[in-house]
C-alpha cells in the first residue's frame, strides 16, 4: 500500500489534476501529471466499471497499479501529483506487462529522475 503522504484522496486534488495536468497514453493506461505545491508527490487511482462490472477485478487492478507506483515512488521527481486511469483491456494483462507499461508512461512523462526503465 502506499504510504498516506503518496495519495491522492480529496476530490478536490483529482479535479485540479484533471483540469491542470498533462495527459499521456500507453495502450490501456492514462496517466494526468500536474505540479503540486508540497515536497511530497501523491498519486491517485482511477478503475471505472466500464472496466469490469465485478469489484473484485477493478480493486485487482487499483492493488497492482499501486504497489507498481510504491516500487517507483523513491525514483519519481517530487512535487508532482498524478492519476493513473486504467483503460478497458487491463484486466487482461499480467503484472509484469502492467508494470512495463507504467515505466514507459513514466519515461514518457519526464518524471523519473534516473534515465533507466
Amino acid at each position: 500500500m502506499l504510504p498516506k503522504r503518496n495519495r491522492l484522496k480529496r476530490k478536490k486534488d483529482f479535479e485540479k489534476v484533471f483540469k491542470n495536468g498533462q495527459g499521456f497514453r500507453q495502450r490501456c493506461l492514462f496517466l494526468k501529471i500536474a505540479k503540486n505545491d508540497l515536497k511530497e508527490t501523491r498519486f491517485g487511482f482511477v478503475v471505472s466499471s466500464k472496466i469490469s462490472k465485478k469489484a473484485v477485478l477493478r480493486n485487482k487492478t487499483k492493488r497492482r497499479l499501486r504497489e507498481i507506483v510504491k516500487k517507483k515512488l523513491n525514483e519519481i521527481k517530487k512535487g508532482l501529483d498524478g492519476v493513473l486511469i486504467a483503460l478497458p483491456g487491463i484486466e487482461e494483462r499480467s503484472f509484469e506487462e502492467i508494470e512495463k507499461m507504467v515505466n514507459k508512461l513514466f519515461k514518457k512523462a519526464n518524471i523519473l529522475t534516473t534515465n533507466d526503465i
